[in-house]
Order: C-alpha cells, then sequence, then structure tokens
C-alpha cells in the first residue's frame, strides 16, 4: 500500500483564536447548505482553477455576488447560503481579484496551485497489514470475553475502552462523522456501526449522496476505514474493538481519488456543513487542508481558505457538533515563535518559507474551538513524531510508537484496526490518536446527551488523566538526543494538554 505523507500540524492558543475569529468577520449563527449550480463561458488565458467565494449571507447580496461570479467568467458549483461561501470553478486568471472587488465579498481566493484537469493525512509511516496466518495465531489466542485480535489492541486497556464497554458501549443515537479518505462499510466490523443515511462524498465540494459514493476508491485509500475501525469496530466476535462500539460512524470522503489523497478546503466546507446538517454529534479530522501546511492571512488565497473552512466548522459547532483533529506528525512546538515550512503547496511545486504562527494557521486544527490532539505511545508518553505546545494541544489520545514496545502477542506499538477489503492493520499517528479522542467524545454524549460542544471539550479535559512532563531530558527516538521540552505542570502541559483521555470515566 502507498506511503501516505506524513503531517505536520499546528494550533492556537485561545488569545490568538480570538484575534483570528474577529479577523474573519463571522457570520450570524443561522446557516444552512442550499447548493446552486450556473454556467458561464470561461476565459482560457489560465488554468482551470477551483476557488471560494466567501460574502455576507443576506440573500441580496449572494444573488449579486453570483451574477459577478458568472460575469468574470466563474462556473457556480455549490452555494452555502447561511455561511456565504460560494464554490467555484473558473478559468480566468484574474478571477480570485476580480471577485475580492465585487461589493458584498469579505474574501475570495483559489483553492489549489493545480488545474482541476491535474488530477493529506496524519499518519506516520506505511501501513503494516496483520497477515492472514497472523490473525488466525491471534484468534486462537483470544481470551473469552475479547475480540479475536483484542489483544493486540494495547490502546484500549491504555484508556479503560475495555472496561468501558461493559457499562456502555455508546449511544446509537451518537454519529462520529469521519472526513477523510473514505471507509469500507462492507467491512464485517463496520458494517454492524455504519450509517449510510449519514455519508456523503464531497469531493466536489458538493455533496453526493449516491449509494456506496462513501466508500474509498481503492485499498491504497485505506486511512479513512483504519479510523472507523478505532472508533466504532463492533464487538461481534470478529476481529477488533472499537473504544465506543455502541456508536454509529458514518463516512464523509474528502480526498482526491487518485494517488495524492489530498483534501482540499471546498471539500472540507462541503464535510462539515452535510455533517451539521445530517445530525452528526462529532467529527473526526486526521488531516491538513491542502495544498498549504500553513495559511497565511496575508495571502488573499490563503486567507479565503481560512475564512471559508472556519465558517463551516463554526456552523457545524453551532449546530451541536464537535469536531476534533490531530496535532500533526513533525515533533513540531506548536508554541515557537517561527516554523518553517518547505512542503507547501503540496500540488504542485514547494517552496521553503518561515511562517509566523500568530499569521499563519493550520486548518483545520487551528480553528476555534476544535480539540487538538497529540499521541502518546503504549507508555503512556508523547510519541517520538507527536506534535506538541503549551496553550495549544488541548488532550492527547494513543497514537502509536514504533519505538514503544507493549508486552503484546505481536510486540507493535502501532495501533491495530481495519482495512479495506475485510483486512486489518497497524498505522501510526496523530492521526490514530485523534479518533481515540473522538470516540471518547461520543461515550461522553452517549453519557450526557445534551452535552454542547464546548461542555463535551470540557468534560474531555476534566476527565483526563495527565502523566505530567517527564522527569528528565525526553528522547524519544532513544538515539541519545533531547528531542523535545515539554513545558508546564501536572494538570495541564505541552505534552499532553490536560492530558490522555479516559473512556472508563467518559461513561461513569
Amino acid at each position: 500500500m502507498a506511503h501516505l505523507r506524513s503531517r505536520r500540524g499546528l494550533a492556537l492558543a485561545v488569545p490568538v483564536v480570538l484575534s483570528l475569529t474577529a479577523s474573519l468577520g463571522l457570520v450570524p449563527a443561522a446557516a444552512s447548505a442550499a447548493p446552486l449550480t450556473a454556467r458561464a463561458a470561461q476565459s482560457e488565458d489560465g488554468p482551470n482553477l477551483a476557488y471560494v467565494v466567501n460574502t455576507r449571507t443576506d440573500h441580496r447580496t449572494i444573488d449579486s455576488v453570483q451574477r459577478a461570479v458568472v460575469r468574470n467568467g466563474g462556473t457556480i458549483i455549490a452555494t452555502y447560503d447561511r455561511i456565504g461561501v460560494i464554490v467555484v470553478h473558473s478559468a480566468n486568471p484574474d478571477f480570485g481579484a476580480a471577485m475580492r472587488a465585487v461589493r458584498g465579498v469579505q474574501s475570495a481566493g483559489a483553492t489549489r496551485t493545480a488545474p482541476l484537469s491535474a488530477a493529506g493525512t496524519t499518519d506516520e509511516g506505511a501501513v503494516q497489514v496483520l497477515s492472514k496466518a497472523a490473525a488466525a495465531k491471534a484468534e486462537q489466542r483470544a481470551t473469552a470475553g475479547q475480540e479475536p485480535l483484542e489483544a493486540d489492541q494495547w490502546d484500549l486497556r491504555a484508556i479503560g475502552a475495555d472496561k468501558a464497554a461493559a457499562i456502555n458501549p455508546g449511544s446509537r443515537s451518537v454519529t462520529v462523522g469521519i472526513i477523510d479518505t473514505g471507509v469500507d462499510d462492507t467491512h464485517p466490523d463496520i458494517a454492524p456501526n455504519f450509517s449510510a443515511s449519514q455519508s456523503a462524498n464531497c469531493v466536489s465540494g458538493k455533496a453526493d449522496t449516491t449509494y456506496g459514493a462513501w466508500r474509498p476508491v481503492d485499498a491504497d485509500h485505506y486511512h479513512g476505514t483504519h479510523v472507523a475501525g478505532e472508533i466504532a469496530a463492533a464487538r461481534n466476535g470478529i476481529g477488533v474493538a472499537g473504544v465506543a462500539p455502541g456508536v454509529k460512524v458514518a463516512s464523509i470522503t474528502v480526498a482526491q481519488p487518485d494517488s495524492t489523497q489530498l483534501f482540499y478546503p471546498e471539500s472540507v466546507v462541503c464535510a462539515f456543513v452535510f455533517a451539521a446538517d445530517h445530525g452528526i454529534e462529532i467529527t473526526n479530522n486526521s488531516y491538513y487542508v491542502d495544498p498549504w501546511l500553513y495559511n497565511c492571512m496575508d495571502d488573499p488565497d490563503q486567507r479565503a481558505i481560512v475564512d471559508a473552512v472556519n465558517r463551516a466548522q463554526l456552523y457545524a459547532q453551532r449546530k451541536g457538533t464537535l469536531n476534533v483533529a490531530s496535532a500533526g506528525n513533525s515533533n513540531d512546538d506548536l508554541d515557537s515563535h517561527a516554523l518553517t515550512d518547505d512542503s507547501s503547496p503540496d500540488d504542485s511545486t514547494a517552496t521553503t518559507r518561515t511562517v509566523d504562527p500568530h499569521e499563519c494557521f493550520d486548518v483545520p486544527t487551528q480553528l476555534p474551538g476544535v480539540v487538538t490532539v497529540s499521541a502518546v505511545g503504549v507508555n503512556n508518553t508523547k510519541s517520538y513524531y507527536s506534535s506538541y505546545g503549551q496553550g495549544v494541544i488541548d488532550v492527547a489520545g494513543p497514537g502509536g510508537d514504533k519505538y514503544q514496545i507493549p508486552d503484546t502477542p505481536s510486540k507493535n506499538g502501532r495501533i491495530l484496526s481495519t482495512l479495506p477489503n475485510d483486512q486489518y492493520g497497524f498505522l501510526q499517528g496523530t492521526s490514530m490518536a485523534s479518533p481515540h479522542v473522538a470516540a471518547v467524545a461520543a461515550l461522553l454524549k452517549s453519557t450526557h446527551p445534551h452535552a454542547t460542544p464546548a461542555q463535551l471539550q470540557a468534560l474531555l479535559k476534566a476527565e483526563a488523566d495527565n502523566p505530567g512532563c517527564p522527569s528528565g531530558p525526553y528522547d524519544g527516538d532513544g538515539d541519545g538526543v533531547v528531542d523535545a521540552t515539554c513545558v508546564g505542570g501536572k494538570h495541564v502541559n505541552g505534552f499532553y494538554g490536560s492530558g490522555v483521555v479516559d473512556a472508563l470515566r467518559a461513561v461513569k
């Protein structure tokens, strides 16, 4: 299977979040999606690119801006009128600048640097597929009351999820939406808890609810299926168990169907709005929005990306959805004063740039109200790759670590979960930590059905267990070099935020 790209993450401290919120001119609480389409003759002078045009939300302004889109050579793909976001394709090289001059437009810009005709996840390293022979041996060793492969799921025991399942496996009235590469809902461990009515394909920027559109296009798009199993693999005597095996999962596919598997902004806008409008209580976001690792507010295209995705995720929050996101795999101190980005744009030719973390944002991880998650291994210490930062990380979850070896049959420190085509495999990354937190949030929502997103986040933090900063130097990969410095105390610190989430406390 393909080696998926590593991810670097960044998150905001609260004061910066507030200034970000103010700077974007966020829309009123009432919002919904109303996709519209229009056609216009397009200029052939430039590449055919995707754009987001962000406007005031009154109908007069939106109607006027839509006419301006057509007048300037744009084709409207979708209009999300209650958040004031219009998704457009245009080959007019001056389209962005022209739209930014239109009355009522608050930001507008291209969402990619490669043409549409040319064709993000946060796991660290390639998947290790569990062979059929190894799976058969594991099944023979299975303990009564466990799933056949559960002995290798050290992560469940680390957060008390095995004991929590006996008390409350989660409510079927709670759904976690997996915004990702697609989910293989035919997998026997996922099928019992899959919600087709809350699933869609958002790759184009407009939701496609055709039956099966939410599935991965091939086995290389395995990331979303792995995440789904971590959250809600059924306790049905087959394979593995999820942290919340009684809740439902839905698939909202946003990854490009080619080998790039890029997550473009218009796809993510569609996903957040779809989740909100279809009663999804929690979303898991184990990715960053392509093509920019950091979106800088002094660039009109990148500013428009931040604006559009932020409007969509805030709309989801207002409708009762908690958004959980991974912090990244570059072992970056996200509370630093400057960061180097040498991977953007990742859909064409990347250049090296120094970014100001107070002006350039990782989306959606840094957006207001999003739960930012770091990763730990079996020793309950920060995974060697996990990004961190005082005042940035909210909570931590098991993400796996190849250097932290568990006392399990496989001796594999990564996370075992489901893969397409009825398979199982090991992955590590903050991509794996985030779904553990999303699943615990689902258990909390099952126990506290009327809790708001803000209340759920507070409960996650209050019931987490913080191991505290290491007593000595942190050398995550064991090479004798100090890899990171933990700042903070026993209750809140840069490695774990408020601590590692606890599934058992969530159901008590």
